[in-house]
């Protein structure tokens, strides 16, 4: 039972398969394993355990992870009788009455949900900490943060808990974690996995759903059984020649590989992080490929910072006000969240649709301009953080500036949001370490509907610089 905290997904699932192991024995592991580990991380605050019991012992689809424990982020993913909070004591005793699709997708690839995991109020900060819940713990350092917004969901899979679990992305939040807690995430083209039945494009499209994963190939297997379009979606998703996990095994070919360590914003950069990065183009280079140094044109670093903002903070008012109405009935007040998400609502409601849409036009214009950058680019190699992780509480904010929080955690997380704003695939791999022993990710990024090319370089990188056999100070 140890052993299989050391296996991905798709081994585990083949041990199913062959009729090694039954799916009650893999989730009775995964349960015994998170009520074991867990109380050092924080990163459960739902268990599902004897619903996973139930789903279990019955003849389960014949999906690709038939058996396999998941665990879901308390954020979107809505399972329908489990609570579903948001990380807000706004939402704590709130019940889900529907299945999100993606879930739907996930139960039909056989998956057996066993938990819902720890995330920051409304999914805001760089971090996991919400006042609801309390801090999660960095696997690597319980004394450092494990990134957000999908926190848990990467303490989890980085301690053996489970193989992978469910994750999304507004703004690097599935990249963020998979670079604090070493392991593989990848943020899909926007639209790729459908948001419905309850969000079309969540905040103009920047937000994506998919998973943090131990191997490239789960993650890819996983997005073949969750993709494709559902009616009354905003968009369909860009052309998928052939399944991903196809790609997994197909050399990439000579790529064209430009790669910066300066970010988007102008935000200053560790030199672990720039290490790590220039490690990754080295080897990137050993491996066949033609990498030159270049950054995509973003125009002025405050126009973009200025736009994203306007369009984060006004996302984050419409959650609340949701939330609010689902819980009570009525609009929200101050004591109902966190002060720094109340600060986000009260800006977000000071600005008009005008300026909506204007910052919804610049974002645009800027999508545009990196666009053409990519005709010349087959991949862009970057740090994924400005830091390695951070000790826990570098995003508190004293009570007088409530925002201090978001804006320091703009300089952590500078070079992700821009990919979400151009809707393309992003993913962080976890190729090398700090002095100090700590997971520093190397992000990734490909043309608009292009997470083939993604998935054949992460999968050469991962067999040139194997990253599977690390373990973290606290593991199962």
């Amino acid at each position: 039972m140890t052993d299989l905290s050391t296996l991905d997904a798709t081994a585990q699932a083949e041990l199913v398969k062959k009729g090694e192991l039954q799916p009650i024995e893999l989730v009775e592991a995964a349960i015994e394993r998170i009520e074991r580990v867990d109380p050092e991380l924080n990163a459960v605050v739902t268990p599902m355990y004897e619903l996973a019991r139930e789903v279990a012992k019955k003849e389960l689809p014949d999906g690709p992870f038939r058996g396999v424990p998941f665990l879901l982020k308390d954020l979107l993913a809505a399972y329908a009788g489990v609570r579903h909070t948001g990380g807000m004591k706004l939402l704590e005793n709130y019940v889900a009455t529907e299945d999100a699709e993606l879930v739907k997708r996930h139960k039909r690839a056989g998956l057996v949900i066993v938990g819902r995991t720890n995330t920051p109020e409304i999914g805001i900060l760089p971090t996991t900490e919400p006042a609801l819940f309390g801090k999660c713990r960095n696997p690597w350092n319980p004394e450092l943060t494990t990134g957000g917004s999908s926190g848990g969901s990467a303490a989890a899979v980085a301690a053996g808990l489970v193989p992978f679990a469910h994750a999304n992305d507004g703004g690097g939040s599935i990249r963020i974690p998979a670079a604090c807690c070493g392991l593989f995430g990848l943020k899909p083209t926007r639209a790729r996995n459908s948001m419905g039945p309850e969000v079309g494009d969540s905040r103009n499209g920047i937000a994506a759903e998919h998973a943090v994963t131990r191997s490239v190939r789960d993650s890819a297997i996983l997005l073949d059984a969750t993709a494709g379009y559902v009616h009354g979606d905003p968009y369909p998703p860009p052309h998928q020649a052939r399944p991903f996990a196809d790609e997994v095994n197909t050399a990439p070919g000579k790529l064209r590989i430009a790669f910066t360590n300066q970010t988007p914003s102008g935000a200053p950069v560790h030199e672990d992080c720039i290490e790590a990065c220039n490690k990754s183009v080295a080897l990137c280079e050993e491996l066949g490929h033609q990498v030159e140094e270049a950054s995509p044109p973003v125009g002025e670093p405050y126009v973009l910072t200025e736009a994203f903002v306007t369009l984060w903070s006004s996302g984050v008012a419409m959650g609340v006000h949701a939330a609010a109405d689902k819980a009570h009935g009525r609009p929200p007040k101050a004591g109902d969240v966190e002060p720094l998400t109340w600060a986000l609502v009260e800006m977000g409601m000071r600005y008009g649709a005008h300026e909506y849409l204007r910052a919804v036009a610049h974002l645009q214009r800027i999508t545009r301009q990196v666009a053409e950058f990519f005709e010349k680019y087959d991949v862009l190699v970057t740090p994924t953080l400005g830091e390695p992780p951070v000790p826990l509480g570098t995003f508190d904010s004293p009570p007088e500036q409530p925002l201090m929080g978001f804006f320091r955690a703009g300089m952590f997380a500078s070079f992700t949001a821009l990919y979400n704003v151009t809707g393309q695939p992003a993913a962080s791999v976890p190729l090398f370490e700090t002095p100090s022993g700590l997971p520093v990710g190397t992000q990734l990024v490909a043309r608009f509907g292009d997470e083939a090319t993604l998935f054949r370089l992460s999968a050469q990188l991962e067999a040139a610089a194997p990253w599977v056999g690390r373990r973290p100070k606290i593991h199962a």
